[in-house]
């Protein structure tokens, strides 16, 4: 009986053994598979929303007069972009649309695009639908922890005013002081400051899981120097450009 039971303990010994060989080959494996959920269909999507968000600043910023002051850029914590937001309503109004967030690095850098969702509601009489593109300025730590967040409604965790535009603006008030979030509208070419409340920002974790292997909430608390994805640059480029103070 000794002899079998010699036997059989080694026999665990070795499954055991075997187990653990396996372990790191099992979980490199599991990475691959989650790395593979990008698809080029969810490639190109990811693309799509990056470039659409670096047009619509492209547009902003060609206005002097009219742009984001760039020294409120530089010193904004994130931005979040949502190119042409849909209201359409007839009694009961309504937001929806894409948002595109980049959030500074540990070296003041522009992060990769992470992926949101913007809706919201309004009730009034209105009749027709209309696209606006918003741009969202978070000035502080505070003002990103609503992003951390399932649910981040604008005005709610954190204080949110009308930006000021124009290129002399940012140098003349301090609004920073006074609000987490700065929020600009930009509807049939005009842009201005606009007091936005009462919408709601949402990640979009299937684009995010789908491109990244990660959800929103992973993604913007990370500030690792780590390079961009190509096929996401258009954003983060355009906002280093813009974010640069010119000379007077």
């Amino acid at each position: 009986m000794r002899p079998l039971r010699r036997l059989t303990t080694c026999a665990v010994a070795a499954a055991a053994a075997l187990c653990l060989a396996q372990a790191p080959a099992s979980a490199q494996k599991r990475g691959a598979q989650r790395r593979s959920l990008t698809t080029p269909k969810r490639a190109a999507d990811a693309s799509r929303h990056s470039k659409e968000a670096a047009e619509v600043l492209r547009k902003i910023m060609s206005v002097p007069e009219k742009e984001v002051p760039r020294d409120l850029l530089e010193s904004a914590e994130a931005v979040a972009v949502c190119p042409g937001v849909l209201k359409a309503a007839f009694i009961v109004g309504g937001r929806k649309g894409d948002c595109v967030i980049s959030r500074r690095t540990l070296k003041r850098q522009w992060g990769a695009p992470i992926f949101y969702n913007l809706t919201g509601g309004s009730v009034g009489l209105q009749a027709g639908g209309a696209k606006t593109d918003y741009v969202l300025l978070f000035m502080n730590a505070d003002a990103l922890k609503g992003l951390m967040e399932d649910k981040f409604e604008v005005g709610g965790e954190a204080e949110a005013t009308a930006g000021p535009v124009g290129r002399a603006a940012g140098a003349s008030t301090n609004p920073r002081l006074s609000a987490g979030i700065l929020t600009y509208s930009r509807s049939k070419g005009a842009f201005l400051g606009v007091s936005l409340k009462g919408v709601a920002i949402t990640p979009d974790n299937d684009l995010n899981e789908a491109f990244y292997g990660r959800k929103a909430s992973e993604l913007i608390r990370g500030q690792d120097d780590t390079s961009v994805p190509t096929q996401v640059r258009a954003l983060p480029l355009a906002l280093a450009r813009y974010s640069v103070r010119l000379p007077n």
